[in-house]
């Protein structure tokens, strides 16, 4: 894959380049560009003593050639005069002093370029690191409904792939440049201090460089943002096969995850084949205009020499310009295309930083000191999308302590409620309160507090069995832990695995069921000993004899805490306080089990499908 920036050394036969020109390179080149020196600014005094170093290394490597020319034409001179009898031959003790010269400042011109490496290559690491923590600290601010658009995959591709393509640039192509416009302008100053004759005579291929360079620039460009959103495209797939790699397996879905991860690969190749075939197709134009030049130079070359105008010495210091002022061209024509990839990938990071966050809780400083759970919905409607309502005039007042169960078919709202009560996402209009304290007044952080949360699909994340535990409370004891461990049953099991509570949870891990690890989130949420519990189909991996016992232990649990039970096994939930049955974002029907039975309407339905006539008695 064409994820890395592609080096290229400029050519070494020809004088001409092209300028670091073209069309644009993202969607907003200027103001990416713009919006990057911005995040390079903290670093301006490394930057600006990179530039220096940079600058100077490259001067004392322009200075080599024009005292080597000196060294040319002494011994010239000095051959000349002793095969025609009038000088005494070649002055060895000027050439050892002109050597010993040469090696200063070649010498000097290394130390200055290890210098601005090491100085930029931490420049370059620390941005890298402060535009990932950035967006680590943003994922967080992003309101769900951002992951309901964009693939898990595309956000881990800007975090790394888009992140290293801009450090890449930074560390190897930025100062770079500066070596490159300090040679540029150095040597053409020493090649006109030799002939102006011979430089213009050389700078008169420029604009045919010009003009080739653009060309190239100005149809590569789209194919670099391609090769990008390819890229994050590529990543999502896999990251998704990988993670459901079981039910792709169960469906037999290995053919098309193969056949999509074909296509998306050939997009990929494509647009890098082509991206990378343009911007290589400046070393052939560079050379084949450097070789007109340098017929050209040759030519004027002797002629001025054999008119005396210049020294043999010249010749030779200018043919080494020539060769000089060439590479910075060719490598600033070369980063302008690297610049491209690096403009489109700064882009996509901007982008991800610039989304539009969850409203701000910084000046929320309302707290409820004693929570009681008495939860209240006001007239609440909501819609994922702007066009369709997912909740629709939603109201109902629970008390504390009170079990409230909502049931419902698939797509009713269910889940949507607990997630509007928790402020994942906002209501459209109405209002939800909190013992009495509108869930807007207060910080997600504060308001999340008061919840315990068991969801359908367990999160457990790479670290023991102990610590996902006391992922509920950071600051409980061991013997805290344990204690909720054996209220959800999970010591029963635990003692039977490997290292007991100290087992390491990961992907890998296959002699932990589906129930235990539910298991294990509800005794997280006992940890946590909230006043508020929400229960998304808590109980929906266990078996009916764990079901019990998780039963019992929820129920010791919730006396005197409000909860909120989802559940499509009604079993679960008919000693409820409260049951509300929705359907299409309404509530239909709410009451007691009892009650709702006897009514014979849209919950009897549900219930009736569930079991034999015999059970429901």
């Amino acid at each position: 894959m064409s994820e890395k920036n592609t080096r290229r050394k400029g050519p070494s036969g020809g004088p001409m380049g092209g300028p670091m020109m073209g069309g644009e390179k993202a969607k907003n080149f200027k103001g990416t560009m713009k919006k990057l020196i911005k995040a390079l600014s903290e670093y301006k005094i490394g930057i600006i003593t990179v530039f220096i170093f940079a600058a100077a290394s490259a001067i004392f490597n322009i200075i080599g050639p024009k005292v080597l020319g000196k060294v040319t034409t002494k011994i010239f001179e000095g051959l000349m005069g002793k095969i025609s009898g009038t000088g005494q031959g070649v002055d060895f003790t000027y050439i050892g002093q002109i050597m010993i010269i040469l090696l200063v400042l070649y010498a000097a011109s290394s130390l200055f370029a290890y210098i601005q490496g090491w100085i930029m290559s931490g420049v370059s690491m620390k941005v890298s690191y402060n535009f990932r923590r950035k967006i680590s600290e943003k994922i967080n601010r992003l309101p769900l409904r951002y992951f309901d658009k964009n693939s898990t995959g595309d956000v881990l591709s800007r975090v790394t792939n888009d992140v290293d393509t801009v450090s890449q640039t930074l560390n190897q192509s930025l100062t770079q440049i500066i070596t490159s416009i300090t040679t540029v302008i150095g040597v053409l100053v020493m090649m006109f201090s030799i002939s102006w004759q011979m430089t213009i005579a050389a700078l008169c291929i420029l604009p045919v460089s010009m003009g080739l360079i653009m060309f190239i620039i100005k149809h590569s460009q789209k194919y670099f943002k391609q090769q990008q959103e390819s890229l994050g495209e590529i990543n999502g797939h896999i990251e998704e096969m990988y993670g459901g790699h079981m039910v792709m397996k169960a469906f037999n879905g290995e053919e098309k995850s193969i056949d999509k991860f074909q296509n998306v690969n050939d997009k990929l190749y494509k647009s890098a084949w082509k991206s990378q075939f343009l911007s290589g197709m400046m070393q052939p134009v560079m050379a084949f205009v450097g070789n007109i030049g340098y017929v050209v130079i040759s030519v004027l070359g002797g002629w001025l020499a054999a008119k005396k105008t210049i020294e043999v010495g010249d010749i030779q210091a200018f043919i080494q310009y020539v060769r000089s002022f060439n590479q910075p061209i060719a490598q600033l024509a070369n980063i302008s295309n690297i610049f491209q990839q690096t403009a489109a990938a700064a882009e996509r990071v901007f982008e991800f930083l610039e989304e539009e966050e969850e409203s701000s809780d910084e000046n929320k400083n309302e707290k409820i000191h004693s929570v009681e759970g008495r939860v209240e919905f006001k007239n609440v409607s909501f819609g994922y999308y702007e066009d369709k309502t997912t909740i629709n005039d939603f109201s109902v007042n629970v008390r504390p302590g009170q079990k409230v169960a909502i049931v419902g078919p698939t797509g009713a709202g269910k889940t949507t409620i607990v997630k509007l009560l928790m402020r994942f996402y906002e209501i459209n209009s109405g209002s939800i309160l909190v013992d009495g304290k509108d869930i807007k007044e207060l910080s997600r952080n504060e308001l999340r507090s008061y919840f315990g949360m068991v969801l359908q699909d367990t999160w457990l994340y790479n670290s023991t069995i102990m610590e996902n535990i006391r992922y509920g409370n950071f600051e409980a004891t061991d013997e805290e832990v344990a204690r909720a461990a054996i209220a959800a049953h999970v010591d029963s099991f635990v003692h039977m695995l490997p290292d007991g509570y100290n087992m390491i949870i990961n992907e890998e891990v296959s002699n932990i069921s589906q129930g235990q690890k539910q298991l294990i989130t509800i005794a997280r949420a006992i940890l946590a000993d909230p006043k508020i519990l929400i229960l998304d189909e808590a109980t929906s991996s266990v078996d009916t004899r764990t079901e019990v016992q998780i039963q019992n232990a929820m129920d010791t649990l919730m006396k005197n805490r409000t909860s909120f039970v989802i559940a499509h096994r009604l079993s679960t939930i008919r000693d409820a306080d409260l049951i509300l049955v929705m359907d299409h974002g309404d509530i239909v029907e709410q009451g007691t089990h009892k009650e709702l039975l006897a009514k014979k309407g849209f919950y009897a339905e549900l219930y009736n499908s569930q079991f034999e006539p015999e059970e429901i008695a």
